[in-house]
């Protein structure tokens, strides 16, 4: 399979939104992925040995908060991606908002932890990412977000 020269930024929080992030390495493997987490230690212990790290941080930690946004628009500067797909958290929306603004192609895949209501970050996601997608059926709605199957 021929590799796309398209740059995709792929970005998730430390343990299930990373572990959910990595069921999805061998769909990526055909683009150039850069990774960023929250976690240098799941990074590694997946062999991902240059991922950008971004600043842990929800809404209960409001300058933490701004610190991460700040850190996510100098990653999205630094990569210039043509696509951003994050698996969660509020990390990865902040990287969604930035590359959305700054002209990538977006995605964001909620949690299969979320299966009462979306998260947060899901909710905001719906507005912001080109494309939001649950993993549970009975979330769907019209237009966002879509329900495609889950990835675990």
């Amino acid at each position: 399979m021929k590799r796309s020269e398209k740059t995709v930024l792929a970005v998730a929080s430390g343990g299930g939104h990373w572990e959910q992030l990595m069921l999805l390495r061998t769909t990526l493997d055909r683009y150039k992925v850069r990774y960023a987490s929250t976690d240098d230690g799941v990074t590694a212990h997946h062999g991902v040995n240059a991922a950008e790290t971004l600043p842990d941080c929800n809404q209960n930690r409001p300058v933490r908060s701004l610190w991460c946004a700040l850190v996510a628009l100098w990653i999205v500067l630094k990569i210039r991606p043509d696509t951003v797909l994050s698996t969660g958290a509020a990390p990865g929306f902040f990287c969604i908002f930035w590359g959305r603004l700054l002209g990538a192609k977006t995605l964001w895949i909620d949690s299969v932890a979320n299966g009462e209501d979306l998260s947060m970050c899901g909710k905001l996601s719906k507005t912001f990412a080109h494309e939001c997608l649950t993993q549970w059926e009975n979330l769907a709605a019209d237009p966002q977000p879509k329900y495609r199957g889950s990835v675990l």
